[in-house]
Order: C-alpha cells, then structure tokens, then sequence
C-alpha cells in the first residue's frame, strides 16, 4: 500500500469514528463506502458502529461482505459482533459466532471474547451455562473481574439472589478497590428485599471511601451539546426542565388523560 493511499485509510477511518461519536450512523456508513480500499480497522469500525446503534442486521450482513472481501477477521472484529449480539440477545447467533472463531478461523478465546459470552448468555437468562462457561475459563487461572462482574450483573437482571451474593463477595475481596461490585451486590440485595444486608454493603463502601460514579447523559439541540450530571442543578433552565419532565411522567402514568389507550 502506498504512503499516499495508506494516509487515505488513516483519514477515512477517523471520518467513520468522529460521525459515530456525534450518533451520525448514516453519515459514518457513507464515510465507510466512499473508501475504495477497505481495511481491518474500517470494517471494524463500521461493525462497531452498528452494534452499538442496535442495527444487528447491518452489522452482520457487514460482517458477511468482510468474508467475500477475502479479508480476514480478527479478535477485534468478534468483540463487536458478540457486543452486538448480547445487546439485543441473539444468543444462538452469538454463540455460533463464538464457537466458529476457533473451530473455522483458528482464533483462540480471550477474556474480551468470554466476558461477552458471558453477558450474553446472561441477557438471554441461560445463567447455568453462563456459570459454567466462568468456571471453566476460570480453571486456567485468568480470572478478572470484568468476566465475573458480567454474570454479576446478569444475576441482579434475573433475581438469582443466592449466586449474584457469592459473587459479589467475593469480589470485594478480590478488588476491594473496585466500586462497581458494591453497587451491584446493593442493588442485588434491595432487589430481594434484605436491607438490612444492602445498607451493610453500601456502609463498607462508604467506610474504605468508595462512591458510586454519578450517571451522565448528554442531548444535542441545534448543534450545541448539553451534558446533564446526576445531582447536578446548575443549569440555567432546571425548573423548566423539571417541569417538562413531570409533565411528560404524568402522561406516561395516566395515558388517560392524553387520550392514549393502553
């Protein structure tokens, strides 16, 4: 590849990044098929993009025309298309996606690739299996937190109170640093109604001086961005927001009232 068409890439590629991060899907797929000579990063890039927009068609029919290409996919490439697959629960697509990367391309698994196993069987409510791919992972000794706090998290999602709270335990123990187990082990217990037992994990937090990360989302209105932190109230126009917000809560509740049916 020469240096010129090489520095193309490069360019094309941050194009399709930048209208991915502003949500522009559209404008990132047209920055994808103006490039003539595709490579790895592009199409992972573009599969990524789909995925996390929730287009699962998109991204593996992109997937499908990166093997006619003749170009190889790599780990890379299966994180995005097991991410895809575990945000709108394709379990049966995403195992078969995840066994192939062995059995077709040689690929080997890495935590990434188990972690999104994981979520994914976890999501789809397959628990059992979801244990036991952990435990098996778990046996050649690289256990890490993301893969534990992924069944984790799928135990707060399907009530399974007495294996999300061995869990949880445990990584309080095994990264006692770490602030998200505490909040989901919390959540796990006022889920099953044992206070007594969420406000003793949220006193341990609080006692070694862990907080919880505050939410944050953000709107674009008239191309000014707006970013909206959790217990924040300084922007200008709060009441009115506030306003609005309560409003829009109360037509949700009693559709009623706005004429909407059930």
């Amino acid at each position: 590849m020469s240096k010129v068409l090489l520095q193309f890439c490069l360019l094309s590629g941050v194009s399709i990044l930048c209208f991915l991060l502003f949500g522009d899907i559209q404008g990132s797929n047209s920055a994808f098929n103006d490039i003539l000579e595709k490579d790895l990063v592009s199409w992972n890039t573009m599969l990524f993009g789909f995925g996390l927009h929730g287009l699962a068609t998109q991204a593996l029919e992109l997937y499908e025309e990166m093997a006619v290409s003749c170009l190889k996919p790599d780990k890379v490439t299966f994180i995005g298309l097991l991410m895809t697959c575990s945000h709108l629960r394709l379990v049966e697509k995403g195992r078969a996606l995840f066994e192939s990367m062995v059995s077709v391309l040689g690929l080997f698994h890495e935590i990434e690739h188990v972690t999104c196993m994981v979520d994914l069987l976890g999501r789809g409510g397959y628990m059992a299996q979801a244990r036991e791919l952990v435990e098996e992972y778990s046996r050649t000794g690289q256990v890490e937190t993301g893969l534990l706090e992924a069944l984790l998290g799928a135990c707060f999602a399907h009530s399974e109170v007495r294996m999300g709270a061995n869990l949880g335990e445990y990584l309080k123990v095994f990264e006692p640093r770490k602030e998200m187990s505490y909040v989901l082990l919390s959540n796990l217990y006022c889920l099953s109604g044992q206070w007594k037992e969420a406000e003793m994990v949220r006193k341990t937090m609080a006692d070694q001086g862990l907080k919880k990360m505050p939410g944050c989302s953000w709107i674009e209105v008239r191309n000014k961005m707006t970013v909206f932190v959790a217990r924040d109230h300084s922007h200008p126009y709060m009441e009115e927001l506030y306003k609005i917000l309560n409003f829009l809560k109360f037509e949700m509740r009693h559709p009623c009232f706005s004429g909407f049916k059930n």
